[in-house]
């Protein structure tokens, strides 16, 4: 490849559902490239309905300097309207994607979970001594305000795809232009995908996962977001669980900084 993604910063993490997205980019360039990267943002609204994903931003960076390149890629918060009430919160994924003249040649994937947090609430009472069951939560207000909803990225396991594609002026290739949950559902399908970085995908519309998919529970994330979770489940591949070190590439020299 002609650029490899060196490494990849979740910025202000956790935070506000409403507050944007920021990923700090560093990549390599390794020659000179007559056109632009496409970076694209997704956020997965359902595992349930690719309908509801939400692409959060589009940008156009170039022209793209030989060397090491770093800079931050905002992209806004996802238009709550569009998301069913049971999708606010809870566990779902956020794509990273770069394309090169169309055709997408690297995918960072990482779980995303949104929880309801109130710093008013009052502190939950202690556990009784007589051996009784605790008494429940209170019930989340209906509907939930957004200002209390934190969004918490699971920055330090990316999962990265990497797809080969033709630098040149061939047309692009037609396994690599897929979008949404059900495409990241086939680029776990496909093994001729996977590359060597592992894949990642999201359980398509209405449909049971794939065999070839493991129901993970990110550390620190609510155990009952698992396959049987009414609000649908996000699934990715648990062998492509990635830290910054598999990114690969990484030149030597300065990191020149760009802008959009």
């Amino acid at each position: 490849a002609l650029v490899n993604v060196v490494n990849m910063n979740v910025l202000d993490n956790p935070t506000c559902f409403t507050n944007p997205f920021q990923f700090e980019i560093t990549f390599e360039c390794l020659q000179e490239l007559d056109d632009d990267l496409e970076w694209k943002v997704l956020y997965v609204g359902s595992a349930q309905d690719a309908s509801r994903d939400q692409i959060l931003d589009e940008i156009l960076v170039g022209p793209v300097p030989v060397g090491v390149n770093k800079f931050v890629l905002q992209a806004d918060a996802p238009d709550p309207s569009k998301l069913a009430p049971e999708d606010l919160l809870g566990v779902t994924v956020v794509l990273v994607t770069c394309s090169y003249k169309d055709r997408e040649f690297v995918r960072v994937g990482y779980y995303v979970n949104n929880e309801y947090y109130n710093p008013d609430a009052p502190p939950p009472p202690p556990p009784p001594t007589d051996g009784s069951e605790p008494p429940p939560p209170p019930p989340l207000p209906n509907p939930v305000p957004l200002e209390h909803i934190q969004r918490q990225i699971l920055a330090d396991k990316p999962r990265v795809t990497k797809f080969p594609i033709s630098w040149g002026d061939e047309a692009p290739e037609t396994n690599s232009t897929a979008t949404g949950g059900a495409a990241a559902a086939a680029v776990a399908a496909s093994a001729s995908n996977t590359a060597t970085m592992g894949s990642m995908g999201v359980a398509g519309v209405g449909s049971p996962a794939p065999s070839s998919l493991a129901t993970v529970t990110p550390p620190g994330f609510p155990s009952h977001a698992t396959a049987h979770d009414s609000s649908g489940v996000v699934f990715m591949q648990e062998e492509s669980n990635m830290d910054h070190s598999h990114f690969g590439g990484g030149g030597a020299g300065g990191v020149q900084a760009m802008t959009e």
